[in-house]
């Protein structure tokens, strides 16, 4: 059942492919905005995955993030999504994203839609 307080935390290791500079959203060695964002939709998605109706997904719908501290190669980054509002097919997250040393390094809001994945298929 798909209800308020669902909760995941998805972990990376900051490799040279996930640098802004590899990533082509800046020129610095330093963890990308767009991985650091990619993580927290991950963990967003994989915190109601397990209560979905059978043939069901979420996708992305917005996300408004802040990213606020740098994170070198090598380090590990978690990120976690809390489910914090259920609207029918509407699912609303807060998100944040912390370095190994607990430090907040990004944080926000995102909203993911249920949908039938053979329904959402069939429109492409």
């Amino acid at each position: 059942m798909i209800k308020e307080g669902l909760t995941h935390t998805s972990t990376i290791t900051v490799t040279s492919e996930l640098t802004a500079a590899a990533m082509g959203s800046g020129d610095m060695p330093v963890l990308a905005t767009p991985a650091m964002t990619a993580l927290m939709e991950n963990a967003a998605m994989l915190a109601v995955a397990p209560e979905l109706p059978e043939g069901s997904t979420t996708v992305g719908g917005h996300i408004d993030s802040s990213h606020l501290k740098p994170t070198k190669t090598g380090a590990t980054v978690t990120a976690t999504a809390v489910l914090t509002q259920v609207d029918g097919r509407k699912l609303h997250f807060a998100i944040e994203a912390h370095d190994e040393a607990g430090n907040l390094i990004g944080k926000g809001t995102h909203l993911r839609f249920i949908v039938d994945r053979q329904r959402f298929m069939s429109k492409l």
